[in-house]
């Protein structure tokens, strides 16, 4: 398993990251042309599965052995009031998924995806970031490597999600240190928030701006400043995908902005192996897709986390590569291609 070491070996290892194989997307978008169909005529499930090969590198992608990853973690700037629920509320969450009552449990399965859960240190929240940095520079190497060390050795398609009451709030800061702008536009609800709880989150992130700054320039200085260790977690696992070459789909604002860490030092080409799976109904996520140049691959104003929404897409990621691999050619069907 690989081991991030430091910022600086993270950094080294940016050298070294995979590229799309251009190949295998070439000769999948051949296949495509050549299916018994219009050309473009599926929409979004062709550029879904060109992507899964270009980064599995096969002609004909499949999901074997594809995983979803649950962190969880808790923030201290809950003590902020920045959210309706007690930081308790994350270590029980995290045994209603040991029992399988969770929704990600139900939407994992049916995606035919192998869930796991992993708890990071409940009992000892992150500092509260308005009055220090979350956590320090060894903190966020640790959970990275938690994350990476998460994904199976045969793992080919991986989602991510998270757990950890406050962490939209986390989620917020991290985007509006990466990519400006007020705070207003990246603070949302989270779990539940009225008009003046979102007032005071937005307050709580901007004085969280203005104690650490903007443009920290790589992922563990961002990480530490605002992060949960959740937040590292994905992001850790994220990029230890992008070594393997391994496609990810990111869920929400949340996961969202744990994988937008990895491109500090304006490195957006760090999360070409990802999709957004889903436009959370949270307000900064339009925002963080838009900074990012990805587009969503649907909107149902889904806001959970967990995972959900990128177990949803899994389905129809299944369903692009099912037609992509299983229907036939003009030639094989016997059906001609001229007048």
């Amino acid at each position: 398993m690989r081991s991030f070491s430091s910022a600086s070996h993270i950094q080294e290892l940016y050298e070294q990251l995979p590229a799309p194989d251009s190949d295998a997307r070439a000769a999948a978008a051949s296949r495509q042309d050549q299916l018994t169909k219009p050309p473009g005529s599926l929409g979004k499930l062709e550029q879904i599965a060109l992507w899964m090969a270009t980064w599995q590198g096969n002609i004909k992608p499949v999901i074997k052995h594809g995983k979803c990853l649950v962190f969880a973690g808790n923030h201290g700037v809950v003590n902020q009031g920045v959210s309706p629920f007690p930081q308790e509320v994350t270590q029980q969450m995290v045994w209603n998924f040991e029992a399988g009552g969770a929704a990600i449990n139900q939407l994992s399965r049916e995606a035919g995806l192998e869930l796991s859960v992993t708890a990071l240190d409940l009992e000892r929240p992150t500092t509260d970031f308005t009055k220090a940095a979350a956590m320090d520079p060894d903190e966020v190497i640790h959970a990275m490597n938690a994350g990476a060390a998460a994904i199976d050795k045969n793992c080919d398609y991986l989602v991510v999600g998270e757990m950890g009451i406050g962490n939209t709030t986390s989620a917020a800061a991290i985007s509006m240190a990466r990519f400006g702008g007020d705070a207003g536009g990246w603070v949302g609800p989270g779990t539940g928030l009225d008009i003046a709880g979102v007032n005071h989150k937005t307050m709580i992130v901007q004085a969280a701006i203005d104690r650490h700054g903007e443009g920290l320039d790589n992922p563990v200085s961002l990480l530490a400043a605002y992060g949960g260790r959740e937040l590292a977690a994905i992001a850790g696992a994220v990029l230890e995908a992008r070594m393997r070459s391994i496609p990810v789909m990111l869920d929400g604002f949340i996961s969202t902005a744990a994988a937008a860490a990895l491109t500090a030092g304006n490195r957006l080409d760090a999360l070409d192996h990802c999709m957004i799976s889903h436009l959370s109904a949270e307000p900064g996520h339009i925002r963080l897709s838009s900074a990012l140049r990805k587009q969503p691959i649907f909107d149902l104003r889904m806001r959970l986390g967990e995972g959900s929404g990128a177990a949803v897409a899994t389905m129809i990621v299944r369903s692009a590569l099912a037609a992509h691999n299983g229907m036939a050619t003009f030639a094989e069907a016997g059906v001609s291609t001229e007048s």
